[in-house]
Order: C-alpha cells, then sequence, then structure tokens
C-alpha cells in the first residue's frame, strides 16, 4: 500500500508545480514587450496554441541547459534570482593525464536532455523542482585556455559573484533556507552545483567559499586522493594541478580536519602518500570497503565523518568504473556502479551542504554518451540531496521494515 500512495501523492505534487513553473520563471517576456509598447499578440486564438497548447522542449529538442531549466548568463544578469545555480567551469589544463574536460560542462548539459527537475523517481520519492528551491543554469564562466593563473582567478571571481547574489526564496512552501546558519554574515547565500572542467576548479570554489563560510569540510568521491603535495621542482603555477590542490587548499586554510575520501583505489608512492593525506584533513573509504562492510556502513562512516557542519561535495566521474563512465581522464579499474554511488548520495542526504560538483567528465572518451547521460543524472541527485532534510525512505513495494532487518 506504500508505493501506490507515494505515487499517488508525488504526481499529484509534480502536477501542481509544473503548472507554475513557466510563470515562475518567465514572466520578463510579456513585460518587456509591453515596456517597449509594443502589442502583445494574442496566442491563445493562433493556429498552433488554441490547437496543441503551449510550445514546450522534447527530450531531444530546445536550447541545451541542464534538464531543460531556465537559463540565464548569470554573471552579468543583475535581475536573475536562483536558491541553486548550475555553473559550467570549461577549464583542463591542468591535467595529468588525458585532457578534454573542458567539453564537461555540454556533455553533462547534453547527458540530461531526457531529464525533467519536476520529474521525480521512486527512490527519491520526489523531485528536485517540487522541493521548492528556485533552480537556474547559469551558463558557463569564460575561462582562458591559455593562462592558468588568469583561468583560477576568473573561476573563484565567478564563483564568488554567485555566492554574493540574494537568493530567489524558494517557488513553493516546502523550500527551507538551509546556508544563512552557516555563513559568517548570517546571510541566506545560493548554492552552486558547479560542472567540470578538471578537478583544479575545486581550489578557486573552496577560496570563494572560504570567503562566506571560513573552513568547510569536504566529502571527496574520487578513485585518487588528490591531496599529493606538489613537488619540490614545480614552478609556482605549476604546483596547482588536479592531484594537488587539496594539498593546496590545507595550505591556505581552506579545509577543516574532518573530511572524507570515498572511492579511493588509485596507486601510490608508499606509505607517506596516505600520511600526507591524513595531515591534510582526510579519512579514507576506499573501493572495496563498499564489499567489505557494505554500503549503509559507509553511508553511516561519512555522515559520523561530517556530523552537522558546513559540508562541501566534489565528486569526479572517475570514481565510477570506467567501463560504465569510459569518458575520463585518468580511469581507474574496479571503480563504484552507478547505482552503488547514486545509492550513497540518497543516503547523505540532510548534511549541510553549502555546494557541490561534479568533475573530470571529457567527452572524446566516451561510448553513446554513457558517461555525460550518468554525470547529468548524479547532478539530478544533487538537486534533490541538496534539498532534503534526511535520507529518503525505501518505497515498499513487496518489502518491510522486517525485510531490512534481516539485510
Amino acid at each position: 500500500m506504500l508505493l501506490p500512495a507515494i505515487l499517488a501523492l508525488f504526481f499529484v505534487r509534480v502536477n501542481a508545480h509544473a503548472s507554475h513553473r513557466s510563470d515562475e520563471f518567465y514572466p520578463q517576456a510579456k513585460t518587456f514587450q509591453q515596456h517597449l509598447g509594443m502589442d502583445v499578440v494574442d496566442v491563445s486564438t493562433e493556429p498552433w496554441t488554441s490547437k496543441y497548447g503551449p510550445q514546450f522542449d522534447l527530450g531531444y529538442t530546445g536550447p541545451l541547459s541542464f534538464s531543460h531549466l531556465p537559463y540565464s548568463r548569470c554573471l552579468d544578469d543583475g535581475v536573475a534570482r536562483f536558491d541553486i545555480g548550475l555553473l559550467g567551469m570549461p577549464f583542463d589544463t591542468t591535467t595529468s593525464f588525458r585532457p578534454g574536460a573542458r567539453f564537461g560542462p555540454f556533455a553533462i548539459r547534453s547527458g540530461s536532455r531526457r531529464q525533467g527537475t519536476d520529474r521525480g523517481t521512486l527512490a527519491w520519492g520526489t523531485s528536485p523542482g517540487e522541493l521548492g528551491a528556485a533552480l537556474l543554469d547559469c551558463g558557463d564562466v569564460p575561462v582562458s585556455a591559455m593562462d592558468n593563473a588568469k583561468a583560477i582567478d576568473q573561476m573563484e571571481a565567478a564563483y564568488s559573484t554567485l555566492l554574493g547574489r540574494p537568493v530567489h526564496g524558494g517557488t513553493t512552501a516546502a523550500y527551507k533556507p538551509s546556508t544563512a546558519a552557516f555563513a559568517l554574515d548570517g546571510v541566506e547565500h545560493p548554492r552552486i552545483v558547479t560542472l567540470g572542467g578538471d578537478h583544479t576548479i575545486v581550489l578557486p570554489i573552496l577560496r570563494a567559499l572560504n570567503k562566506v563560510y571560513g573552513p568547510v569540510s569536504v566529502i571527496h568521491f574520487d578513485a585518487h586522493l588528490d591531496t599529493w603535495a606538489p613537488p619540490p621542482f614545480a614552478t609556482g603555477q605549476e604546483r596547482i594541478s588536479h592531484g594537488s590542490f587539496f594539498a593546496i587548499a590545507a595550505e591556505e586554510g581552506l579545509l577543516t580536519n574532518t573530511s572524507v575520501h570515498a572511492g579511493i583505489r588509485c596507486q601510490m608512492h608508499g606509505i607517506e602518500d596516505i600520511e600526507h593525506d591524513d595531515s591534510v584533513g582526510f579519512q579514507v573509504i576506499s573501493t572495496d570497503d563498499i564489499d567489505d562492510y557494505g554500503i549503509r556502513k559507509v553511508i553511516q562512516k561519512i555522515r559520523e565523518r561530517i556530523e552537522d557542519r558546513p559540508v562541501y561535495l566534489s565528486l569526479d566521474i572517475d570514481v565510477v568504473d570506467p567501463g560504465l563512465a569510459p569518458a575520463t581522464g585518468t580511469p581507474e579499474p574496479g571503480g563504484w556502479t552507478t547505482r552503488e554511488v547514486k545509492r550513497i548520495l540518497r543516503g547523505l542526504a540532510g548534511l549541510n551542504f553549502i555546494g557541490a560538483d561534479i568533475v573530470e567528465v571529457a567527452p572524446a572518451y566516451d561510448n553513446a554518451d554513457v558517461t555525460g547521460i550518468a554525470a547529468a543524472d548524479i547532478v539530478y541527485d544533487f538537486l534533490a540531496m541538496m534539498q532534503l532534510d534526511s535520507p529518503p525512505q525505501p518505497h515498499g513495494g513487496p518489502f518491510s521494515e522486517s525485510d531490512l532487518a534481516h539485510q
């Protein structure tokens, strides 16, 4: 009986949400025409609308925004308001192996074309849209591909700009403010989901977040530690790479000592790598821990590590096995499945997320867009995860609480 009830409630809410979404975000067209003194055509009497209703985008049509969300170049649009914004950072010039992650934001948006944020799943029991936050695709940061120092500064400036914007304040009564309690100024700030780009983009993001929240904890999904100390012979800008950015962030005081890796399985130089990682403030959950201890225990250990602190989530797509997500710069065999990653993300709902990213999608190495589609689905999970107060309950079906107890 539980499953039909959930479905009935869900679809009623989805329909209610869908009925007002276009009015919420698109009043500007008619207002703009009226402001210019232009005649507004009554489209309701025209052949198309009178016969088929409003124009809408199919899964494979329309402008390319994430999940067909409203789109704005937010960096120079002072009118747009959002509670959670999506921002692309097409940067990949600090990679150590295969380049191409600058095309990641496009691939992730392309992979989201069949999605709709007003459509939910059994696993979540809801949709990101009905949870109330105003969602907006803010486009991409036009980062330099020739000057890494400039590009990193551009990304920090862009992120700081959007963090400083007033929030929308929700589109439904379900919306709950979430960041004011942790902000140094006591003000509610928007949250940003960033589409990378190589993993170095997290350094300018942490610099921007530090100005608003101070040092933060990080949940880091990755095959690699990314806390390696820069080599002693590295030049100034060469010290910053997609394998050292967390070490640089720790040097700059941007991290707490309560961060956690999830999915680690890379080759290392020796025990000194783990010792240095510990000094940066990370605890390690390896890929194999999910087999040895179970997915629930993995979720439990991450939640115990973070507790109620403000936390940033960074997910490198190479945490997923390359057989399921081949389009990445430094693939490592033996990764988690997309189902396992998505299950862990659901288990983290209710933590105090101040932002998230997905990085290292390099579509030149993809096959039938499987990596882009997987990455887009993970971003969809971010948008639900960041709004819920607690993990969703199992949907029921033929199962009961006693079945869970005997798992």
